[in-house]
């Protein structure tokens, strides 16, 4: 039987061990992917590599520059993110430099707005491929994010493209570090600091993913998370993860507990949780 165990190194309320079976056919989920401090979120369904370098600019100062590539089912997706330092770069100034590297139709341009900042959009069209790109400017990055792939994919890269995320509210799984990455600004407790420690209403289990069955991979991940006084679950860092979407399943099934808030000196505060799922075929 596959199993999926989840304990709770932080003593609250709690029912027996999970036990779940797989459902046939799952495909991969989706995760959100991120760079911390570059102040962006896109959701994929593979974690990209990363590569940083220093870059030079006209007045020979230099800047740093990150990409991040990865292909998924034929399509190649890249994200670039430059320091726009001051004197700053204007965006229309970036995209023309842009234009040695990737060849787009000027007559497709597209106006795009993503939280709050302005963008542009190209994208070019031949037999067998289709390229979109997008350029966006912040405070103090600029971004290319581009996918290129057959017609057939034109849906994937348009998922693709409708979950970028800009600014200081982004959150997701740093690419660097593999630790989730979600703000948050509440005073968190610990379980030795509360008078009533939080009591848990529902708990999800997750599921394993197919790539996971297929490499029969057996594990633990650990996720450090809050529980917060307003009974959300905040906050969620991953201390040990599993490939092949493991992590991904764990962290969506940690975002979905129910629970009754810590309690201090009469009031609902924020908690500091550790859980542990175990995933067992």
């Amino acid at each position: 039987m596959k199993r999926i165990l989840l304990l709770l190194l932080v003593p609250i309320v709690l029912g027996s061990g999970a036990v779940c079976q797989q459902p046939a056919g799952i495909s991969p989920t989706l995760a959100r992917y991120t760079v911390a401090g570059d102040e962006f979120s896109v959701s994929l369904h593979s974690r990209p590599t990363i590569t940083t370098t220093r870059v030079s600019r006209k007045d020979g100062t230099e800047r740093t520059k990150r990409s991040l590539t990865v292909t998924v089912n034929s399509v190649a997706y890249s994200i670039e993110i430059f320091e726009n330092l001051k004197p700053k770069q204007p965006l229309e100034e970036f995209i023309a430099e842009s234009k040695a590297n990737f060849q787009y139709d000027p007559a497709s341009e597209r106006n795009l707005t993503v939280n709050g900042f302005p963008g542009k959009e190209y994208s070019s069209q031949n037999e067998t491929t289709t390229t979109v790109i997008q350029f966006f400017a912040t405070e103090d990055r600029l971004f290319r994010f581009a996918a290129t792939g057959p017609a057939a994919a034109v849906p994937a890269t348009e998922d693709f493209f409708s979950s970028i995320k800009l600014g200081p509210n982004t959150y997701g799984i740093d690419v660097s570090s593999g630790i989730f990455i979600e703000p948050y600004n509440e005073r968190v407790y610990l379980g030795r600091d509360v008078d009533v420690k939080p009591r848990l209403l529902k708990k999800p289990e997750p599921t394993y993913t197919k790539d996971a069955l297929d490499n029969k991979v057996e594990g633990t991940v650990i996720l450090r998370m809050v529980f917060s006084k307003t009974g959300r679950v905040e906050n969620i860092k991953v201390r040990q993860g599993l490939p092949f979407g493991l992590t991904v399943q764990a962290i969506e099934a940690a975002r979905k507990i129910e629970f009754v808030p810590a309690m201090k000196d009469g009031k609902a505060v924020s908690m500091l949780i550790q859980l542990e799922y175990y995933f067992s075929l």
